[in-house]
């Protein structure tokens, strides 16, 4: 049998909780005279038969046919026949500003770059928001349905992505205009048009985006390999890259002494590498094998898993399998591999 109640209060604050339903699950019968007191932080929707009827501000409400002429009209039938209790759903809303919550990009965003570098850029980013309800009827009607608690955990997810669709849209149309070094100083612009992309769609879920800052815009720290498995870089260009890379590592290297020595002698080595493979790459491009021999004429000193598939005609995925069980023998630098003639040569005569 279902509970009556003549008391309906949620005192909690609400820290994490968008929505509580009173009670929060199973049915509650509410009679006229109820009192029910809401916060000023709060809103309160009543809901009787899955429809809503009413929603409260902040004060004591009484359940009566004076004071409450909009629940009384729709449940007239109920009152006239007699009963003076009838079930409910009751759902308190928080109305508080959810601040601080954060955004991030997990992905780089590719912005166009014209004039500079690959002309094209990918930038990361990150900063807070903060959101609220601004219609608890419709919040509710759209996302809690029967719920007895909604989080903000369960619709931040949503929020989030929408917040990182507008911004990428947004990015792709301001560098058409402005180059990714002038579009990192505009991060408050940026804010504020993101902010106003993003209304919509978040009043159509009964909420308000009340603020969007960016704590930071920056190009990504990818790798040239990263860079390649996205098939922004041709082989020149990543050869030079990825060389660069190694560099960078040797000279981050914290052993000092002989670390340090080795670190230079690495760099110094990738260098020679670099120029090895472009001019292996460059010499594979200028030459249009006819048969196998011409084809192994043509085969670079060194190789990366790429190039070597091409030799193979297989995928890349085949070679790197091939390295990882060691019937291909290779040279890790970094993130990436190199393979030799002499070793490529000996795996195909195994």
């Amino acid at each position: 049998m279902a509970r009556v109640l003549d008391v309906i209060e949620y005192a909690n604050e609400m820290t994490d909780e968008i929505v509580h339903r009173f009670p929060e699950s199973g049915p509650a019968d509410y009679r006229i005279g109820s009192q029910v007191i809401v916060r000023e932080a709060q809103r309160v929707v009543f809901f009787r038969d899955g429809a809503a009827l009413d929603v409260f501000g902040p004060g004591r409400h009484t359940i009566a046919t004076a004071n409450i002429p909009l629940i009384t009209q729709k449940l007239q039938d109920v009152f006239t026949s007699g009963k003076t209790v009838f079930p409910a759903e009751v759902f308190f809303v928080s109305m508080k500003e959810f601040a601080t919550r954060k955004w991030g990009t997990p992905q780089p965003i590719i912005v166009r770059n014209p004039g500079m570098g690959l002309g094209v850029a990918l930038l990361q980013g990150f900063g807070t928001y903060s959101y609220q309800v601004s219609d608890p009827q419709q919040f509710v009607t759209q996302l809690v349905g029967a719920q007895g608690v909604y989080r903000t955990s369960e619709i931040e997810e949503r929020l989030r992505t929408i917040l990182l669709s507008k911004l990428q849209d947004l990015l792709g149309e301001t560098t058409a205009a402005k180059s990714v070094v002038e579009l990192i100083g505009l991060t408050e612009e940026v804010g504020a048009g993101v902010r106003a992309k993003a209304q919509d769609d978040f009043a159509s879920i009964g909420l308000v985006l009340k603020t969007f800052y960016i704590g930071n815009l920056k190009p990504s720290e990818k790798s040239a390999q990263e860079l390649r498995d996205m098939g922004m870089l041709d082989m020149a260009t990543y050869t030079q890259l990825q060389a660069a890379d190694a560099m960078r590592d040797a000279a981050q290297n914290p052993s000092g002494g002989a670390g340090l020595t080795a670190g230079i002698g690495a760099g110094m080595g990738i260098g020679n590498l670099m120029q090895q493979a472009t001019s292996g790459a460059v010499q594979q491009q200028s030459q249009q094998p006819a048969s196998g021999g011409a084809a192994a004429k043509s085969m670079p000193d060194v190789m990366t898993p790429s190039e070597a598939a091409s030799i193979l005609k297989v995928s890349e995925e085949d070679v790197i399998a091939a390295i990882n069980d060691g019937s291909l023998k290779a040279k890790k630098l970094g993130n990436a591999y190199r393979i030799s003639k002499a070793s490529l040569e000996e795996f195909l005569n195994s």
